[in-house]
């Protein structure tokens, strides 16, 4: 098997395991558990709490004490254990603990999984980044796919089987209903994946012969050095915000689209009948604009690429704030088709950056440190800010406000695109780019 099929799988099972059940947890637990905004909001902050907590850590013992594939595949085996338990949970703070542990597993992977893949090209003399964007579709892909089967799956009882009986061998034993069968499909692959990746290249750490070490470098803890310099530390500060606006996307969206059916003329559409399908549009988008990220990072460099990130969030969520499932069905798919330039231009192209301006020895760190940013900090930022806005502000006896909460979101990505505009420092010269491509 060629090095790149071998990193194409490990691509698209890495956001399949997390497409499973990521967008259907909000209505899991609105719906089905019946949990409130604020509970929910806490459960949602997990994606958080276990970036912040793990990324950061597992990128120190990627660059200094353990191969990088082994690191990873054990992340994903864990991962997949914890997530059996989630189906036997009714409590949301006891849901909490344990999605959290899950996540403390998962979330590092989102990073290590762009180290494992950059290394292994570069040590195979691949070019990085012409070769990494095709690689990295294929992830966007098995997210698609894990939405689709979470979509057509979730009238099958009892839960999904595996092909091998798994799924329902733990569905006779536990006899949990249909809602549940995300889980199950996601520990399946997570394991697969990491017994996997036991089988990729070796990526070791890189030794350092220094003697006199400090203590950044004994402890690992360069990457955080990387805040002193005030173009990184303004790229780092705008990730947060950024990642604030993708999980708003990620926790509402599928709610947001199946609230319709509470009105007649929209409850039997296929839009509201098929809301996974439909919001799958955005991830189709993300596979033609991160074939595009070579192309524009070297013509437009990081800063405007991100900008264009930003102006796209504003369109994603102004569209959602007037879009409906017959009349302004054109602005639902829209907002689903500019989503895939506001989460590649921001994900996909910050992710080689980082690669393309940091020393060798801490990439992985580095790589952590990005992750804890967006999907840590960021994620709390969004998760805990927005349940506590809508609880508060845009929720009534009828349901929620959906006009209005987007349009509260779109406000705030154009807050944030225009003081990036004029905060963010940076002077794009092609050959920097292509400097770093091996």
């Amino acid at each position: 098997m060629s090095i790149k099929l071998r990193l194409t799988i490990v691509s698209f099972l890495q956001l399949f395991v997390w497409g499973a059940w990521l967008t259907t947890l909000a209505s899991y637990g609105f719906g089905f558990k019946q949990w409130s905004g604020a509970e929910f909001g806490i459960v949602f902050s997990t994606l958080g709490l276990g970036s912040i907590i793990m990324p950061p850590i597992s990128g120190i013992i990627a660059d200094k004490y353990l191969n990088l594939e082994k690191l990873y595949g054990v992340h994903h085996i864990l991962y997949g254990i914890i997530l059996l338990f989630l189906p036997i949970i009714d409590s949301p703070s006891t849901f909490f603990w344990v999605l959290l542990l899950g996540m403390i597993f998962y979330m590092p992977t989102l990073s290590l999984s762009s180290s494992l893949t950059f290394a292994v090209l570069k040590k195979f003399n691949f070019n990085v980044i012409k070769d990494y964007p095709p690689i990295r579709v294929w992830g966007t892909i098995g997210f698609i796919v894990a939405m689709w089967c979470t979509n057509l799956f979730s009238n099958v009882n009892p839960p999904f089987s595996f092909g091998i009986g798994v799924g329902k061998a733990i569905a006779s034993i536990t006899n949990m209903p249909v809602e549940c069968n995300q889980f199950y499909m996601a520990s399946f692959f997570a394991i697969v994946l990491g017994i996997f990746s036991f089988t990729l290249p070796k990526i070791e750490p890189i030794k350092d012969e220094s003697k006199n070490k400090t203590f950044s470098q004994i402890f690992g803890l360069d990457a955080f050095m990387l805040f002193k310099e005030s173009k990184m530390a303004m790229f780092f500060i705008f990730s947060m915000f950024l990642g604030a606006a993708l999980q708003l996307t990620n926790m509402y969206g599928e709610t947001y689209i199946k609230d319709f059916e509470n009105i007649p003329k929209y409850a039997e559409t296929f839009v509201v009948k098929s809301a996974n399908i439909v919001l799958s549009i955005s991830q189709i988008s993300e596979t033609i604009f991160i074939l595009a990220i070579p192309f524009f990072l070297r013509r437009y460099g990081i800063k405007k690429v991100m900008l264009f990130s930003l102006i796209a969030w504003v369109l994603r969520f102004g569209f959602f704030a007037y879009g409906d499932p017959i009349g302004s069905l054109w602005m639902i798919i829209m907002s689903n088709i500019v989503y895939g330039l506001a989460f590649d231009f921001f994900n996909i192209s910050g992710s080689l950056f980082v690669e393309t301006t940091t020393d060798s020895k801490i990439r992985s760190s580095a790589q952590g440190l990005f992750m804890m940013m967006t999907n840590g900090f960021g994620a709390i930022l969004g998760s805990l800010g927005s349940g506590f806005l809508i609880d508060t502000y845009f929720t009534t006896a009828n349901g929620k406000d959906w006009h209005n909460i987007w349009l509260t979101f779109a406000v705030y990505a154009l807050i944030i695109t225009v003081a990036f505009a004029i905060l963010f420092k940076h002077k794009h010269n092609p050959k920097d780019v292509e400097s770093f491509s091996h």
